[in-house]
């Protein structure tokens, strides 16, 4: 497997591998990353779809991007897919799986069109005193030490962030920046995460620093993503006679090493009660979905907090499964799943999907995003922070395009929120937000939006429908680790198996991300099968000197060099480099930045 750019490869069919029609796979786990796989396997291994078994334990596809409607207690959204235009394995994919919304034309073709016609921003990113602008105004506000560790972490090498928190390497003051607020709320980073994800993040979005405040920079489909990525993909796989096989509780992989080699020579698994096996042979090939985010998800609804009796550090059936494989290594090469999953309290937090169409919600709605949600278009373009609630629940939320269901009625607006710390009380609600009840949480966001505090109460318990689900794994990746901690897509000496998912590790790319799991897919298929065809690298803004200047631009909030407060000495410097830059192609690009006049 080998890594390639620009568009000689992309448009290349592969020639078919050897013996594939001899070969056959069995994916565990049907998420992003497991459905990429199986894509992969069929469009570019070119393996007959019969000889392809994805085993999922649930009754239904898509790990993760679950969303779903219960009869009983209503829509389930556990978190929301912030996408961008440079998500190159994701765009390969959805190329070549029709869309089930338009006859003839493909997922990426709808998604495109769509995004062009309805681009995403926001109009308010933050509120104050219960539903009035904040006024971030697209401004960063970095002081310059702020600024600086910035700049350090982003050339910092990975191997000096090993076991590094963010803490660690940034200031005090860098806390009361409205950076920090659009970081840790766009991607839930916490104080205590890695300073490693946190140095990839800034190398990959390098390009869309100018798009953070006003999320500009990011893509939405059409409706939630299980109807509109994981539904077409398994309607493609199924066309093409993938076999998905449905309450399949896989316990282990047995491994055996001979010498330089490593074999999966078994599956065990669990089906209707009874362990039952499947023996393995070199031919056939295993991908190992390892460790889930939103592994022993607890749920609640309108009037029932989630039960918690059964979270435990380290419990979950994911880890099990990590845990019984990375067992078997001689030297830690199937990876460390304790360093993720054994801290609960630093990796967890709560979501709610409130559904409504009270016109006095509504109204508040529009005055905080200046957009009504009912009309199908752009709502909040992201999710909306709210400023009074960082000491206690941390809330954000955000609408979608409506509807967010097929199933949804189309007077009724579909939010989501989610606060990043469950074991403090709330503003208005004297409960930690992990013992509410969906009412009680409706009550919490009802107040920040500007409810008259009369109303509150009837409002969430009569006119909002609220479904909640505390997540103690959904940071679990952001957790402070070495590159070994999580193993690699294809360890050294496999010969037929692959880890995939958001806990192996391949190069540059970022964790909590779709396109974090398909990339995990494609290179695992690429690698076993030995595909004559270069994977698309991660989008290289972090070594393109104009996307550097211009992120440089943004960061200082829009102002010339000579406009920065500088030493006497940095002054000096500077223009010295002018000087000696004048008439240069160099002088050009600090212009075309901003930079300079």
């Amino acid at each position: 497997m080998y890594y390639a750019s620009g568009t000689y490869e992309a448009f290349a069919h592969p020639k078919k591998p050897k013996d594939v029609d001899e070969k056959s796979a069995y994916i565990i786990g049907t998420g992003l990353a497991g459905l990429s796989a199986a894509f992969y396997l069929v469009r570019d291994g070119q393996m007959k779809g019969e000889h392809i078994h994805l085993l999922e334990k649930l009754d239904l596809a898509g790990g993760s991007c679950d969303g779903r409607k219960d009869l009983n207690k209503g829509f389930y959204m556990r978190g929301g897919r912030e996408m961008d235009n440079h998500f190159e394995i994701m765009w390969d994919m959805f190329r070549d799986v029709p869309s089930i919304e338009i006859p003839g034309i493909s997922v990426l073709d709808e998604y495109y069109w769509l995004n062009k016609e309805d681009p995403n921003y926001s109009l308010c990113r933050a509120t104050v005193n219960r539903g009035q602008d904040a006024h971030t105004d697209k401004q960063f506000k970095l002081d310059k030490e702020s600024a600086l560790a910035l700049s350090h972490l982003f050339m910092t090498p990975e191997k000096d962030l090993e076991d590094k928190k963010i803490s660690d390497v940034l200031p005090e003051s860098f806390w009361n920046t409205n950076f920090w607020l659009y970081w840790q709320t766009m991607f839930a980073f916490q104080k205590w995460s890695s300073a490693l994800e946190m140095k990839r993040y800034l190398c990959r979005y390098v390009h869309h620093i100018d798009g953070l405040p006003d999320f500009s920079a990011l893509r939405f489909t059409k409706y939630n993503q299980y109807e509109s990525m994981i539904l077409p993909l398994v309607k493609y796989l199924e066309a093409h006679h993938v076999q998905i096989e449905y309450g399949m509780d896989v316990k282990n992989v047995i491994l055996e090493t001979r010498g330089n080699k490593k074999i999966a020579r078994q599956i065990i698994y669990v089906k209707e009660g009874k362990e039952c096996s499947i023996d393995l042979i070199e031919k056939d090939l295993v991908f190992i979905t390892n460790g889930c985010c939103t592994d022993t998800s607890c749920y609640g609804d309108q009037n029932h907090a989630p039960n918690l009796n059964h979270v435990k550090n380290g419990r979950g059936e994911s880890w099990d499964l990590w845990k019984n494989i990375a067992s078997q290594a001689e030297h830690g090469e199937y990876g460390r799943p304790e360093v993720f999953c054994s801290d609960i309290e630093a990796t967890n937090w709560m979501s709610a999907t409130v559904a409504t169409s009270n016109e006095e919600i509504i109204e508040k709605i529009m005055n905080i995003c200046k957009r009504d949600p009912r009309i199908g278009k752009i709502t909040t373009g992201g999710i909306v922070t709210i400023k009074d609630s960082v000491d206690h629940w941390y809330m954000s939320w955000t609408i979608n395009r409506q509807p967010q269901f097929k199933a949804q009625d189309k007077n009724t607006v579909l939010i989501w929120l989610y606060g990043l710390h469950t074991d403090v009380k709330g503003n208005y609600v004297q409960r930690e937000m992990r013992n509410c009840t969906g009412q009680e949480i409706c009550q919490e966001w009802l107040y920040h939006i500007g409810i008259e505090e009369s109303h509150i109460q009837d409002l969430a318990q009569n006119a909002c429908h609220t479904t909640t689900c505390f997540m103690p794994y959904i940071n679990a990746f952001f957790q402070p680790r070495k590159n070994s901690d999580r193993p690699k897509i294809v360890v050294d000496g496999a010969v037929n198996f692959a880890f995939i998912g958001q806990f192996a590790e391949t190069p540059r790319d970022t964790i909590f991300t779709t396109e974090y799991s398909i990339r995990t897919g494609m290179e695992s298929v690429y690698t076993l099968l030995d595909i004559d065809r270069g994977v698309p690298e991660v989008w290289g803004s972090q070594y393109d000197v104009r996307e550097l200047l211009k992120a440089s631009y943004y960061a200082i909030d829009k102002k010339m060099l000579s406009q920065v407060k500088l030493s006497l000495k940095e002054r000096e410097m500077l223009k010295v480099l002018l000087k000696r830059v004048k008439g240069t192609d160099i002088e050009l690009l600090l212009k075309e930045s901003g930079l300079i006049e």
